[in-house]
């Protein structure tokens, strides 16, 4: 089993991003991709969590170690599988994670996406209590430049849009939020998406 790999980004699309080591290109799901922007053949160190199953063995991925555990215990859930973990992973706010299963706050939980009120509840029930060892971490958040022109915007904000998609929201959902999204101005992929994910939480 993987615990993590070091090596360079050499690909990022809305669902995965590649990370090169010893001459092997992984194919790693992560929640949000385009946090690794500025990381394009750079070297990272990213955890990683491996699935076999009969039709493919799949690796997710995660900035820190915390991170990981967050998800582990995320898919440990009836009814969360790890594309529904890595959605909920995405949104970055951990601590309002963690607070809203502490709290009983299934009406938040429900947010995300394909997560509806019996597994919200479920949540609750299996891990209330269980998350308290979890610190929201920053320090996987890499800071990205803050000026693109504005053709970059415009293919920064596409795909972010996909990137959601990605993620399993409905395609109502995402233009709901595209004209929130328009109004920020020039940003990257990593920030539309970030803007896009606390939007979708304030319905």
């Amino acid at each position: 089993m993987y615990e993590y790999i070091i090596g360079k980004v050499t690909f990022i699309s809305p669902y995965y991003i590649v990370v090169e080591t010893n001459g092997i290109g992984y194919q790693i799901s992560v929640g949000n991709p385009y946090r690794y922007s500025g990381k394009t053949d750079q070297q990272i160190k990213i955890y990683v969590h491996q699935v076999i199953r009969e039709d493919a063995h799949s690796l997710y991925g995660f900035g820190d170690l915390d991170e990981k555990q967050l998800f582990l215990k995320l898919i440990s859930v009836s009814g969360i599988g790890p594309k529904s973990g890595l959605a909920i992973m995405a949104s970055e706010d951990h601590g309002g994670l963690i607070n809203a299963i502490e709290s009983e706050d299934a009406a938040y939980l429900t947010k995300f996406p394909g997560v509806g009120k019996k597994t919200a509840q479920q949540m609750v029930l299996d891990l209330k209590g269980k998350l308290g060892e979890l610190e929201t971490s920053e320090a996987a958040v890499e800071a990205m430049a803050k000026t693109p022109s504005n053709q970059a915007m415009n293919h920064s904000l596409t795909e972010a849009l996909e990137a959601l998609s990605a993620l399993g929201y409905s395609d109502k959902e995402i233009k709901r939020i595209t004209p929130k999204l328009e109004e920020l101005g020039n940003l990257q992929t990593d920030e539309y998406l970030r803007n896009a994910l606390k939007f979708m939480m304030k319905r």
